[in-house]
């Protein structure tokens, strides 16, 4: 999915690659990434897999957590993003094999605009998108009868800092996975108990106390 490069003052200590749901970061030894200075909180942040996505959350370190000079609490990396910690650069770069959903959004011609509509996106794509397209129809609630059209390699659902997922588009099909908030979402009345689930036409999510379809084809 991706690898982290780790440095300080230009030196390269450690690059890392990123394999599990969960990586920690921080300055005791049963970190997955080790930092060992004074400027690192013993657990100072996590970094998190959902779908090819990776999100880093500062776990209220005492210093903070930078991207790219600004702090932050919570937020998605993007290829060549820097996180800074105390004196540590750590670059996150992403797999040049692994990121077929960022050429999946950048397959719909020259300088055309990524939200082309369902039609013309997975008419460009050709070969590399077999699925069909898909929405989200909302059930209940104030939005329901509200049809969501899935045109985005990742849509996220849900009320921040309550409950959110997201929905990913991927060569072989949709997979729901949960991203933040103490209760999971569920699917077809059971709750998501793994990091994400594959998603077939008909299935009902509820998440944040709205139901909702996946619609596909």
């Amino acid at each position: 999915m991706g690898k982290l490069v780790v440095s300080l003052d230009g030196v390269v200590i450690k690059e890392v690659q990123i394999t599990k749901d969960k990586t920690t970061l921080g300055r005791r030894p049963y970190n997955d990434i080790v930092i060992d200075n004074l400027a690192v909180s013993g657990e100072h942040a996590v970094l998190q897999m959902v779908g090819a996505d990776v999100f880093i959350e500062d776990l209220n370190s005492t210093n903070g957590t930078y991207i790219n000079g600004k702090a932050i609490k919570k937020q998605l990396l993007a290829d060549n993003d820097t996180v800074e910690i105390g004196k540590y650069k750590i670059k996150f770069l992403l797999n040049d094999g692994g990121d077929y959903e960022k050429t999946m959004i950048l397959k719909p011609g020259a300088g055309a605009p990524p939200n082309l509509g369902l039609t013309s996106s997975f008419g460009s794509l050709g070969t590399t998108a077999p699925i069909g397209p898909a929405s989200i129809k909302v059930l209940t609630g104030a939005a329901a009868g509200r049809e969501v059209a899935l045109t985005k390699v990742v849509t996220t659902l849900g009320k921040p800092g309550v409950q959110v997922a997201s929905i990913t588009k991927r060569p072989t099909g949709y997979v729901f996975a949960h991203v933040e908030g103490g209760q999971r979402p569920s699917v077809n009345g059971i709750p998501l108990t793994g990091e994400s689930i594959a998603l077939r036409t008909g299935d009902l999510i509820e998440l944040a106390g709205t139901q909702m379809q996946f619609i596909q084809g």
